[in-house]
């Protein structure tokens, strides 16, 4: 397996599974339940979850007018996009 196809690999699994925490998180939310942390959401986001985090957040209409989330959505978004480039062109 090529390192392009691990990444591949990775970046859609980590999306994927970031996805389902945010429909978890929104269903706990109507269901009044414990509730996902900010900071795991972050940390999904961070890892590299964020295109299918954002598609969450649209689908869902969950967690898109706090600021204070999406200032730091929007930075751990910017990192990554940053890193991604450098692997993908490092390979």
């Amino acid at each position: 397996m090529t390192r392009n196809n691990l990444f591949v690999r990775y970046f859609l699994l980590i999306n994927f599974i970031t996805f389902i925490v945010r429909w978890v998180d929104k269903y706990k939310a109507t269901a009044q339940k414990h509730r996902v942390s900010e900071k795991n959401l972050l940390r999904f986001t961070g890892l590299g979850g964020r295109l299918w985090a954002v598609l969450g957040m649209q689908a869902f209409h969950h967690k898109t007018i706090k600021q204070n989330f999406l200032t730091r959505f929007r930075l751990i978004s910017g990192v990554w996009i940053v890193v991604s480039i450098v692997i993908l062109f490092s390979l």
